[in-house]
């Protein structure tokens, strides 16, 4: 019980974690971005991965965690599927509207749902189904302008969708079949990751922006907002990998879209962003269905601890049994051995 207990809030506090600095790193990169005029958000995300690493290196010379090596192979493509799944993440909101983007980042939880189900025989009850399609819903609803579809745009989406979903899959896979924590395992893949978007970075903003990240003007506060990013960054990488380790890709994906809503809510509140009755809908749909996520989760995770503990008293009763039949049969051969 003292475990569980320990368990339940070591994920109330990853989740909570992911929340305060993703919402914070939004309200960071979007006054650099749109207030102070510096649109690299490829090159950026390849500093924060950077600065991760750094941070995670200097953590672990001073044994605050151990470091477990894992096969460089599986660590090295892993790295580089999560740097191109940002970089195509990148490009669809560059190629396509806000709200077709919208649509894409919505329609990564039902694809990560199809990939588990069929590829890892996962079993998603009816009541998980109808929760999650209220939650898409009131994102929908709440975040959703307008649909102007195009070719290049949509391809872009699709590769982002499948990359982003098969990315976040391995990242709850590798660490419970490779026995790795998430410090470890992003200590391990961080490098590739900003290698391949340092090297790739420059070109993408340059064909997104038409600008050039090495010929910009750095002000001061420039870069102290870009420093600030990057130490916020830390935090929701590492609470990143934190959550979908603990829980799911599902429900990290889940807890994405509570920050959509708070960002909105947010912009409104303290920014006086337009805001309309139809936003204000779709985040109370948004956060009942996220509610009854929750609430099912827990529901069939309890249904389950009381299957295993009832199937592991049925093999506790069953036990001295079979003691008892295998001293009789040990005892039966020594006089079989004496009468022969």
């Amino acid at each position: 019980m003292g475990e569980m207990s320990s368990f339940q809030l070591g994920v109330i506090g990853a989740l909570f974690l992911s929340v305060a600095s993703s919402v914070s790193i939004v309200i960071c990169n979007k006054a650099l971005m749109s207030n102070l005029g510096f649109p690299f958000a490829t090159t950026l995300t390849s500093w924060h991965l950077m600065v991760t690493f750094c941070t995670l290196h200097t953590a672990q010379r001073f044994n605050l965690f151990e470091n477990k090596s894992v096969d460089m192979k599986t660590v090295m493509l892993f790295g580089i599927l999560n740097g191109v799944s940002i970089g195509f993440l990148n490009l669809s909101l560059g190629f396509n509207s806000i709200g077709f983007y919208q649509m894409t980042k919505l329609a990564i939880i039902p694809f990560t749902v199809l990939l588990e189900t069929i590829f890892l025989k996962k079993q998603f009850s009816q009541n998980i189904k109808f929760s999650l399609f209220l939650l898409l819903v009131g994102v929908g609803i709440a975040s959703i302008t307008d649909l102007q579809l195009n070719l290049v745009g949509t391809i872009l989406s699709l590769l982002a969708i499948a990359t982003t979903c098969i990315a976040q899959i391995l990242t709850n896979t590798i660490q419970k079949r490779l026995n790795v924590s998430s410090t470890q395992l992003l200590y391990q893949s961080a490098p590739f990751q900003a290698a391949i978007l340092f090297v790739s970075g420059p070109f993408v903003d340059q064909l997104l922006t038409k600008q050039n990240v090495f010929a910009y003007k750095y002000s001061p506060i420039v870069l102290a907002f870009i420093i600030l990013s990057c130490i916020i960054s830390v935090s929701v990488n590492f609470s990143t990998f934190l959550v979908i380790g603990k829980t799911s890709p599902v429900t990290y994906q889940v807890l994405g879209h509570l920050k959509t809503c708070l960002v909105l809510a947010f912009g409104y509140t303290l920014l006086h962003d337009p805001f309309t009755n139809r936003n204000i809908i779709g985040i109370l749909i948004a956060i009942f269905g996220m509610g009854l996520y929750s609430y099912f989760c827990t529901q069939e995770n309890k249904k389950k601890q009381a299957d295993s503990l009832g199937s592991q008293m049925k093999e506790k009763d069953a036990t001295p049994f079979l003691a008892l039949e295998k001293e009789g049969h040990e005892v039966k051969n020594p006089n079989k051995d004496s009468l022969v």
